[in-house]
């Protein structure tokens, strides 16, 4: 059994804590070549202390500072920060394996370094491939990359469907793909009581434990909408093919339908060590430390459809996606935008929905030809969301 070389982006996150909790219980499969953070340098220094990277990257040079500082008696481990430190531990050499958990946009650049080097890339970041689409699984293809869903739903569908048709739904006799949603926190609120949601109750998901932007997101089910352009881009479907559904429990993490009727269901407790421990061992199957599921205890499932009118982020996502280009670039500049504010207390719940819609609208779209041009598209699409906020609160 050969050991794995594992380099983690986003380490003090959620999804990279998990990953190494992971790694940590299995020692002879894995070790770690370089860990990435945002500013946590003390949280890193200690991840560092235990995991004994080649490299650690921080997100600035004062946090890179802070953490070699946190570090003196450790010279081995190089200290390194921004874009380019990240870029060059994703794509060394030395690593096979790249967890690519870094949050939003600033995830896209070292993913796509970690991609075009050829790794197994264990995708954690849904808006890399949101904001290049067609691009980045044109680059998975021609570096040959090993690219596995990591987002518990495309983990569950990439599960569910055979191997060798990934990418080939209809050959493999797929009708459907459903995807799960667990509704959020405010699945039961009416129109006037979501107006006075604050950051607190946004950030308290009920069944996982998430940081705060996808917390938000999950709330206003725009992570829903995300994942079903990730789904389509991943799975080489349509929105026609996808279908959301509410399931509060979040037990079953997606299904998929087949020509014949039947529907294979991938389910586990909510705990992300499931789909990164499978994504890590595939195609083995490793112990990931998540309690058994006690259906006993759960006892029954619920289902309902999602109310896009309460919730009209996930109309904007599909609406995006048709739409094509840069729209969906746009569409996840205007989202960053808009849950900052809404956790800073500068804006409120349910305009967060409104600020994406216009952003939308005051963005022209153009075609989606480059990674240039989607950097390009996501910086005006960020001024643009920034000049609706200021016009809202006038």
């Amino acid at each position: 059994m050969r050991q794995r070389s594992v380099t983690v982006l986003g380490a003090t996150g959620s999804i990279g804590l998990s990953t190494l909790d992971v790694i940590r219980r299995h020692p002879d499969r894995f070790a770690v070549y370089a860990l990435t953070a945002g500013t946590r340098a003390a949280e890193m220094a200690g991840l560092c202390r235990e995991f004994r990277p080649v490299f650690a990257v921080m997100a600035d040079s004062d946090a890179a500072r802070e953490l070699a500082e946190r570090l003196v008696d450790l010279p081995e481990i190089e200290v390194l920060s921004g874009e380019a430190g990240l870029c060059q531990v994703a794509a060394a050499s030395e690593a096979d394996t790249v967890m690519a958990a870094i949050v939003g946009a600033a995830g896209l650049a070292p993913t796509l370094a970690a991609v075009r080097a050829g790794k197994r890339v264990l995708l954690a970041n849904k808006e890399a491939l949101v904001m290049s689409g067609k691009l980045f699984m044109d680059a998975v293809a021609e570096s040959g990359a090993e690219l596995l869903p990591i987002d518990s739903e495309h983990n569950a569908i990439f599960q569910c469907m055979p191997a060798d048709k990934v990418r080939s739904p209809v050959a493999a006799g797929i009708t459907r793909i459903l995807l799960t949603a667990s509704g959020g926190p405010f699945r039961t609120f009416s129109a006037d009581r979501l107006r006075s949601v604050t950051p607190a109750e946004a950030c308290a998901h009920p069944n996982w434990s998430m940081g705060q932007k996808i917390s938000v997101d999950s709330a206003t089910l725009m992570n829903k909408g995300l994942e079903l352009i990730e789904a389509c881009w991943l799975f080489n479907t349509s929105p026609e093919q996808v279908e959301v559904h509410v399931h509060p429990e979040s037990i079953i993490h997606s299904m998929v339908e087949y020509a014949d009727g039947s529907v294979l269901a991938q389910m586990g407790s909510p705990d992300m060590r499931t789909p990164i421990a499978n994504g890590l061992a595939w195609p083995e199957r490793i112990a990931a430390g998540v309690a058994p599921l006690d259906l006993f205890a759960i006892g029954r499932f619920h289902f309902e459809r999602p109310d896009r009118q309460r919730f009209p982020c996930l109309r904007l996502a599909a609406e995006a996606f048709a739409t094509g280009g840069t729209a969906p670039a746009v569409l996840n500049a205007a989202n960053e935008i808009a849950v900052a504010a809404f956790l800073d207390g500068k804006l409120g719940f349910t305009d967060i929905p409104v600020i994406i819609e216009r952003t939308l609208a005051a963005t022209e779209v153009s075609e989606a030809d480059s990674f240039d041009t989607i950097f390009v598209k996501d910086a005006e699409a960020r001024e643009r969301a920034r000049e609706q906020i200021s016009l809202l609160s006038v």
